[in-house]
């Protein structure tokens, strides 16, 4: 069955009814508001490099909402290098809102019919929307199953984005016209996962929306009539946004613009946060601020708590023939701050293409193969050296072991101490990141349920082809993000899920871990409860 897992990336604009223009739409315009859109999306393409896509609203137009959406990153599919093409696309959908979304994918087609925004036709205003979501469903089969039980229905694709779409025409059909904030009240209590959307209808009426646990990142600005919306602050600071005005939206929130009235109401109960710890080790951009909490600080930080983990063993010699060299570019500040806490040189010895894309998001073959030209090693920094390799994460351990077989084959280090600054990836992920199985994962078939011990990381060296591996222990990462544990989605790392769904999933998994093989389908392909998209 084919099946999406991808973490993706939203953005939304607004220019509010106002007799003022804002700045920041350059003196265009309010209806030319949806010209941000492209830029917003490139700053969050870190999120999503498949497809890309924008719906707009212009109530001068006879499609009052208009999607433009394709497979491509967001400069092939606005042809921003083509400034005729890119400037007839942004007249042609141009409006006072807009909403937009980028999109990893990892199997599947690479199909038009599953970039987003979907975009729901209807003859009655309230109900002709289009959306795009960022987030996975963890219980999307049993809202698939329960949406298939009525003979009516049709579902065309496997993807919970699908599902969502379903769901809010069922809480607009017939005579109801609820309130955008009692809408996304409703088909909450059925959702069990993460998810951010953003949502946009034929009367002009906008939804952002954040899941009640905050697992996704969502973060908005206003500064006069303009207001925007992204999965990360640097796109709104790119903006021209002043940094004080860039706030999260809190957890269980929604942000609705209806009637041309702006305004923020909590839709759901929060019993608790889940902050995807992953967002800070190694989606995020590295300048954004998430949650109060910047990208860039908690790596360095994360760089410390490695220092700290050195100094404490000793095993390494920091003489005058050691350097700490960054796995490229996530793992940069970890690495130039475990660098400077030891009192050695961090050095780029490897030199990243910039094209490549994200290896652990690919599948199988193709994701071996990127990982042989994914970095270029420099036998000028590396030849002769004893290094420190910091990476941010080790997921199937694909790229890890391509990348020590080309330092010491090209560039011709003497010995090589990876540093993986995280703990390890232990089990899978529901919540929207591509780690469908244990089985899949390096971790697992080395700690077998048990501690990680000296021992268990000396035979995970000798299996990546390494002088010694050392990972971060699970209460660094609170540490450096600055949350407690509590609050923050670890599931990955420790097998504790935010949940009920989620938890009993992982039950499920690794009872399928005990009989599946590497030849078998993934753990969503292979399990319906595990059939999930987006």
């Amino acid at each position: 069955m084919s099946q999406l897992n991808h973490e993706c990336g939203i953005a939304a604009v607004y220019h509010l009814p106002s007799e003022n223009e804002s700045p920041l739409c350059g003196g265009l315009g309010a209806e030319q508001a949806s010209r941000l859109l492209p830029r917003m999306l490139q700053d969050i393409q870190n999120r999503g490099q498949l497809a890309a896509g924008i719906t707009s609203f212009n109530q001068s137009r006879d499609q009052l909402i208009d999607t433009h959406k394709d497979i491509g990153s967001v400069s092939e599919v606005f042809r921003l290098s083509h400034r005729q093409k890119c400037e007839a696309l942004m007249r042609e959908y141009s409006g006072a809102a807009a909403i937009g979304h980028v999109r990893y994918a990892t199997c599947g087609r690479d199909d038009r019919s599953y970039a987003q925004p979907f975009e729901r036709h209807h003859l009655q205003k309230h109900k002709w929307f289009s959306f795009g979501f960022n987030g996975q469903l963890a219980n999307y089969q049993q809202l698939r199953d329960k949406l298939l039980s009525d003979d009516d229905h049709h579902l065309a694709r496997e993807t919970d984005t699908e599902i969502i779409m379903h769901e809010i025409s069922r809480e607009l059909s017939g005579d109801r016209r609820p309130p955008l904030v009692e809408m996304m009240r409703s088909i909450s209590e059925r959702f069990d996962g993460a998810y951010s959307i953003v949502f946009l209808n034929a009367l002009g009426d906008m939804l952002v929306a954040r899941d009640p646990l905050g697992i996704k990142p969502v973060c908005y600005a206003k500064e006069g009539p303009l207001f925007a919306a992204a999965s990360e602050s640097v796109a709104l600071l790119n903006l021209g946004f002043q940094p004080e005005n860039i706030k999260s939206l809190p957890p269980g929130s929604a942000i609705t613009i209806e009637n041309g009235k702006f305004d923020i109401q909590q839709y759901a109960p929060i019993q608790r946060r889940a902050h995807c710890f992953f967002e800070w080790i190694y989606f995020a951009n590295v300048a954004s601020t998430l949650d109060s909490r910047s990208v860039y600080l908690s790596r360095t930080a994360l760089g410390v708590e490695l220092a700290k983990l050195e100094v404490a063993e000793g095993t390494v010699p920091l003489d005058e023939n050691t350097i700490v060299v960054p796995v490229p570019d996530t793992s940069k500040a970890a690495a130039d701050s475990m660098a400077f806490e030891l009192g050695i040189p961090s050095r780029e010895g490897l030199i990243r293409n910039r094209y490549s894309g994200r290896t652990f998001i690919e599948g199988g073959a193709q994701r071996r193969q990127r990982a042989e030209v994914k970095y270029t090693p420099l036998p000028e920094v590396l030849d002769g050296k004893r290094i420190f390799l910091v990476e941010d994460s080790i997921v199937r351990s694909t790229t890890m072991k391509a990348l020590l077989h080309r330092i010491r084959g090209l560039g011709g280090a003497k010995e090589i101490h990876v540093r993986v600054a995280c703990p390890p990836i232990v089990a899978p992920c529901f919540y929207g990141i591509d780690m469908s199985t244990e089985r899949e994962l390096f971790a697992p078939k080395f700690l077998k349920g048990g501690a990680l011990t000296q021992q268990v990381q000396t035979e995970m060296a000798e299996a990546l082809g390494c002088d010694s591996l050392r990972y971060l222990p699970v209460e660094s990462i609170s540490r450096a993000v600055g949350f407690p544990e509590k609050d923050l989605c670890q599931a990955c790392i420790t097998g504790n899920y935010p949940t009920e769904v989620g938890q009993r999933l992982y039950q499920i998994a690794c009872e399928e871990s005990k009989t599946a093989t590497e030849a078998e389908l993934r753990t969503y392909e292979r399990h319906p409860a595990f059939t999930s998209a987006e």
